[in-house]
């Protein structure tokens, strides 16, 4: 992958057992317009952000579905979409290669939320500033979008060992109903 050139840097935002690491992008705030991006679904499809519009849009962020951190942040938001309105689309967003999604939630049972990769053009990681630079993975987080694609809740989880805070998310996504 090319790096992007003029990119802006974040330092101090998240660390990775304790060391820094690099946020690259513009990060989102609370109140912004949520920007497009196109990802691949675990089937290998190109899925564009813009399909979700006029739902309210949980994005679960995270390294790799391959580490127990990032399997119990999928396994928790398929259990707790169950109990979600069906305006309520949860997103997991991730550096995964499709077909490794598509094994992890064919093994677990995953059909509540939508997996997606992120590996192709790191759209995503760079449009949201999830994208860190020394390894070139997503770092840990959730975003909430509403229904008119604003910006309503933002967690970049500090240390990417931790998992976010799923009720304030939760919250947040039933607020913006």
């Amino acid at each position: 992958m090319i790096m992007k050139q003029d990119v802006k840097e974040n330092k101090g935002i998240v660390t990775m057992g304790g060391n820094p690491m690099t946020l690259l992008g513009e990060m989102i705030q609370v109140g912004a317009t949520a920007p497009d991006f196109t990802v691949v679904s675990k089937a290998g499809v190109p899925v564009a952000f813009s399909k979700y519009k006029g739902k309210t849009i949980i994005i679960s962020v995270f390294p790799s579905i391959d580490t127990s951190v990032c399997a119990t942040q999928t396994r928790t938001f398929n259990k707790k979409a169950a109990d979600l309105s069906d305006n309520i689309v949860i997103l997991t967003v991730s550096k995964d290669l499709p077909f490794a999604l598509g094994r992890f939630c064919a093994a677990e049972g995953i059909d509540k939320v939508e997996t997606l990769s992120d590996y192709m053009h790191s759209e995503f990681g760079y449009k949201y500033g999830f994208l860190m630079k020394e390894n070139m993975l997503l770092a840990r987080g959730v975003v909430v979008v509403n229904p008119e694609g604003k910006v309503t809740y933002v967690e970049y989880v500090k240390e990417i060992k931790e998992e976010p805070d799923y009720d304030k998310a939760l919250e947040a996504a039933k607020k913006s109903l």
